[in-house]
């Protein structure tokens, strides 16, 4: 589906070269200051014009549509819009009968039996992502204690990270690369196990996220080579504070206070410049292709704050059910 959450429910809508694309955000409360200055910092972040992101420019001005009212949330759904402008549709044509290697258009096809809009590869597209950062401006507003920390470790296993990205352009490839995010000013105790856990729906959130491929918290996978006394995280302070962070500020799925520390792999972009041998389906022959279009040679470096938007998100709502949660537990305890 095309939305998440519980209280703090967030869906997006829209393709990549249609009018426009955004994001339809319920549950926040009413009479939070919000306004259209907030959004510009995330979406520069997002927007292309580095050395080796897409040449496509889209000025991802947001229009509010609803939810707004003298510069506060009214308690409304909040739906935000962005206007596609700058589109070159005829890039894609061939992909219905050559699907790109890497790519959605044949599984895309397949779901919706070849309706799927292919232009810019339709909602599949991280284009659409941009409602999602949009999203994540407001859930940082409800998170109002808590503090990002987002950065790009590494691209194609360097950590010359610009220099990596300028070779991959050059010779027509990709990379992938590492993201880290920290997010402190966090109270202990938000998360809903089993299912619930704080880990499942940051990790639903974030493979929702196009170009994915892995996520560790903490001490991640390194801790399959450790011993307890290795991981394990002794308490210091009575408010859960420990002298290391190997569960990344995560016990028993429910937030300990630490901070939450984790790290996605983001998979080098599939469209390239360089040609591939793959098959076309109109024929059943094996062909090459070379996949024009403007695409960018490491998408992480955008990604980047889209997946901490995704983060906010899913915090958010943990936060908005915690509140509910003590409400609730305080009017039983009312005599």
């Amino acid at each position: 589906m095309n939305s998440i959450g519980t209280l703090f429910r967030v869906a997006l809508f829209g393709e990549s070269h249609g009018p426009g694309i955004g994001t339809i955000v319920d549950g926040v409360p009413p009479g939070i200051p919000i306004d259209l200055g907030d959004f510009e910092a995330d979406l520069a972040r997002r927007r292309s014009g580095a050395a080796g992101t897409t040449p496509r420019r889209e000025a991802d001005i947001p229009e509010v549509i609803s939810g707004l009212w003298q510069g506060h949330s009214t308690g409304t759904p909040i739906s935000i819009l962005f206007r596609n402008a700058d589109t070159k549709s005829s890039d894609y044509d061939r992909f219905r009968k050559v699907p790109r290697p890497g790519h959605a258009d044949f599984t895309g096809s397949v779901r919706y039996r070849g309706w799927n809009d292919p232009r810019g590869s339709g909602h599949f597209s991280g284009r659409i992502t941009a409602g999602l950062v949009a999203a994540g401006v407001i859930a940082k507003k409800v998170l109002d204690t808590a503090r990002f920390e987002t950065r790009v470790l590494e691209v194609g296993g360097r950590t010359d990270i610009e220099a990596a990205i300028q070779e991959a352009a050059d010779s027509g490839d990709s990379l992938g690369g590492l993201v880290e995010i920290r997010v402190t000013g966090l109270p202990p105790g938000l998360g809903e196990p089993f299912f619930g856990s704080v880990e499942g729906l940051l990790g639903q959130a974030l493979f929702s996220v196009p170009a994915v491929r892995g996520l560790e918290f903490g001490d991640g996978f390194a801790a399959a080579r450790m011993r307890g006394s290795e991981h394990n995280d002794p308490f210091v302070a009575t408010d859960g504070s420990t002298s290391k962070n190997g569960a990344g500020g995560i016990n028993g799925g429910i937030t300990s206070g630490n901070p939450i520390v984790l790290r996605v792999a983001v998979k080098p972009a599939s469209s390239i410049a360089r040609p591939q041998k793959t098959l076309d389906f109109s024929t059943g022959e094996a062909t090459i292709l070379e996949a024009e279009g403007r695409h960018d040679a490491c998408i992480a470096i955008r990604a980047a704050v889209v997946l901490e938007a995704a983060v906010a998100v899913v915090l958010a709502d943990l936060s908005l059910v915690a509140r509910s949660r003590d409400a609730v537990s305080a009017t039983r305890e009312t005599p």
